[in-house]
């Protein structure tokens, strides 16, 4: 969109998780603000319309119509968190959210390159962007232990890896199906 730019390429105007995003990973979204050929948005151009707030919540209108019915459901399994993701950036700052995100975006690259049999990068996205990063951190750590004792065959590996994150979903009660518009 003409005219809007962002620094923070890991978490859009509205709280999307872009740095989590399986297009983003692959290089195909730049993300609003991302330059040349990126996506006309209402909520870019509502935000050039009120001074280039940073994020949605930061402006004084917020939650303005826009956001009517914005988490009743997900198109993309990274929308789950826009909203929690922007009330974070408003509790800990923009430096240690991105931080954070810098975090899992690198437990999610280990995954990838480690543990993908080709059939689950939507999946190893999904957790790393729902779960939290100590849980993250710790089933990271198990895998890497599990590496260390010996060749598994990638079935294995992956297998291992899915079940670890299914664990920690289910303490946490995490839905990984997506809620579709009624």
């Amino acid at each position: 969109m003409k005219g809007f730019a962002r620094d923070n390429r890991l978490l859009s105007l509205c709280g999307l998780n872009c740095g989590l995003c399986p297009m983003c990973l692959d290089g195909r979204c730049p993300g609003c603000g991302g330059g040349e050929g990126n996506q006309s948005c209402k909520i870019a151009r509502c935000s050039l319309e009120h001074g280039s707030v940073a994020y949605c919540g930061d402006c004084g209108s917020y939650p303005c119509g826009k956001y009517e019915h914005f988490d009743d459901f997900d198109s993309f399994i990274t929308h789950r968190r826009r909203s929690a993701d922007m009330v974070r950036v408003k509790e800990i700052g923009e430096a240690a959210y991105n931080a954070g995100q810098r975090e899992k975006i690198e437990i999610l690259r280990f995954l990838l390159a480690g543990f993908n049999d080709g059939r689950r990068k939507a999946f190893f996205c999904a957790a790393v962007n729902l779960l939290e990063l100590p849980e993250l951190r710790e089933i990271a750590r198990e895998l890497s232990e599990d590496l260390a004792l010996g060749e598994m065959p990638l079935k294995e590996k992956s297998a291992r890896a899915v079940k670890l994150l299914q664990q920690a979903a289910d303490r946490r009660n995490v839905e990984w199906k997506l809620r579709k518009k009624k």
